[in-house]
This record gives C-alpha cells, structure tokens and sequence, in this order.
C-alpha cells in the first residue's frame, strides 16, 4: 500500500507507492531533494526521517559512512508507514522538465590516450534547460542508461560535451572511439541535484579526479560568465600530466580570477610543478583549515571517501561537503 511523506515543518506531502524509493516519489511528486550517484554511494541524499518507519529497497542498507547521525540515504529507502523528513533542502521543480533528445555527434576528440571529449548537438532550434553540475543519461538500446556529467555550462544549451574514459569491457565507453560525426544517441537530463547555492559566499574547494574534471568545469564556466566573485581552488589529480587533459580550461580560470589556486597532483609520475601523490594528500599538504569552506568534489567511490576524510580532519562541517561520485554500470532512471 502507498504511505504519505511530508517534509517536516512544512505542507509538503506526496504519496509513496509500494516499492519506490523515497526519492523517487518526492521526484515524481515535484519536489527535489540532494542527489547524485542514485545507488547509495555518495550520500548526496542522505537526510533526517522525523517520524515513521523506512526499510531498505530490496534489503538494501539504508545508511553508509557518509551519513549523519539519524541519516538514512533516501534513494536506498521504502516506507513502512507515513512518514516525516528532514532533508538537507528541497525544491519544487516541475516533473515534466526532463526531456528526452536524439542528440548528433558534432565532434568526438581524443583528449588523453583514454578520454574522449564528446560533443552533441539537439535537433535544430531545441535546448536542453539544466544547471551547472548536473549529468544526463544516455539509453542504450538494451534500455539499460549510463550517466555522464555536462562538462559544458548552461548557457551553451544547444548540446551537450561529455568527458567519456574508456573502460575496458564498458558497454558504452568501448564504443565511444567509433562514434563518428552524424551518429545518433538517445540522451536524457538532467538529473542530480548537487549544484551550488547561488547566495553562498564562502570560499570553495574543488577536487576533482580524472574526469571529475567534466562537472566542475561546467560549475567553474557558469560561475565565469556569471562574474562570480568568490576564494577559488581547483585540485585536479591523475597518475600522470596527460591525464590532465585540458589546462587551458584552467588557465582561463586563472585569468578570470587572479586568486584562483590550482594543485595539479599526479599519483603515478610526477613532474615539475605538481603534487606527488593523490587529491586527499595534496588536499591535506595545500589547504589550510577548511572551516567556513565548501568543499565539491568528483571521482570515483575510493577518491571521494579519502577527500571526504581528510576534508572533515580539517574542520570541514558535514552538511559543506558535496560529491558527484561516479560510479560505473547501469543507472536506474526516476519513474
């Protein structure tokens, strides 16, 4: 049977039908909630249950090392009663905004010997309405989806710019090197909910590895076009200089914003100028206390728990940590 779910302290309330995860009922509902990776990992979702009983969706666990005392992950939870939450924050959105687009390769460049920079145009005179950090699906013809990050700003809202790693055995990624100019893809977006508070003030760190790179440059060109004023760093890691595969981008930055600090840290083969050693490390050796700061970070499961850790012993608040983990194999699409 459905149960009723209401954010505490408000009217908000929408029902919750049997086998669909907290999430995804306030998403069908209208109402966003803080997420990303949707499978549990990042705790982007985590938030506060009130009142009333929740399980885990097909007995997952509904709490990992991510959440907050008396957090549960919502995207891993059914009610078991009506139930009150306490989220981070909410939004009202409109259901319908997600669109689905057959997108055309514009351009598809090699821009490490395993990343490829792909471009996509949208039908002629269509846009795509998204915020900077967010990431869309492609659908495969199996029906299953993969999910990459927008590198691109939302100003540029007539396709999208993917930052594809060649995974080998990857369903998806194995093929991107034989995508040509003219070749069609079904995408759709956006999804996640990890972008920036517009208001917020406070110096901001970003941490990206490898092609975490994607969603902070798109957050990074937003906040240039915009003319944000803001204590800017950027630590982008790899094992070597090649993996950092667009300095330009960076250099940009660092015209735009004369403070702008950059940290390149390469894990595998250092060279003149970097770090030698991973992002936590350099987070740890380069940064000062992180009180008072907001910390964004991007990259795999391993990546963000070690710079969610080494950001918290430097007094970096819970609630300021914000992670775009990108996690690998298919992704279930909100109903």
């Amino acid at each position: 049977m459905s149960h009723s779910i209401s954010i505490g302290a408000t009217e908000v309330a929408f029902d919750n039908p049997p086998g669909q995860s907290l999430l995804d009922a306030a998403l069908h509902a209208g109402i966003e909630l803080p997420y990303s990776c949707r499978k549990g990992v990042c705790g982007s979702c985590a938030g506060g249950i009130v009142s009333g009983e929740v399980r885990g969706l097909n007995g997952a666990a509904i709490r990992n090392d991510t959440c907050g005392p008396d957090q549960v992950l919502y995207c891993l939870c059914e009610p078991v009663s009506d139930v009150v939450l306490q989220p981070v924050s909410w939004k009202r959105i409109d259901p319908a905004a997600r669109k689905t687009f057959t997108a055309r390769v514009y351009s598809n460049q090699l821009a490490a010997p395993d990343v490829s920079v792909l471009r996509l145009r949208l039908p002629a005179g269509q846009r795509a309405k998204f915020q900077a950090g967010q990431y869309l699906q492609i659908l495969l013809e199996d029906g299953s989806a993969r999910c990459y990050s927008m590198a691109n700003p939302p100003h540029e809202s007539d396709g999208a710019t993917l930052h594809i790693r060649r995974v080998p055995g990857g369903q998806f990624s194995a093929r991107v090197a034989q995508l040509a100019p003219g070749d069609l893809l079904q995408i759709e977006l956006p999804f996640g909910n990890v972008a920036l508070a517009t208001e917020d003030t406070r110096p901001i760190v970003f941490v990206a590895g490898g092609t975490g790179f994607a969603p902070v440059k798109s957050i990074l060109d937003d906040m240039m076009k915009k003319r944000v004023q803001r204590d800017i760093t950027l630590i982008w890691g790899a094992r070597e200089a090649g993996g950092l595969y667009l300095r330009p981008a960076v250099e940009r930055w660092q015209k735009q914003w004369p403070g702008f600090r950059f940290t390149a840290a390469l894990s595998g083969a250092p060279s003149d100028g970097a770090f030698p050693g991973r992002v936590d490390e350099a987070l740890r050796s380069t940064c000062g206390p992180l009180a008072g700061h907001v910390v964004y970070c991007c990259g795999s499961p391993a990546m963000v728990t070690a710079v969610r850790a080494a950001a918290t012993d430097k007094g970096l608040a819970h609630e300021d940590f914000h992670a775009d983990v990108f996690v690998p194999g298919p992704s279930s699409t909100p109903t």
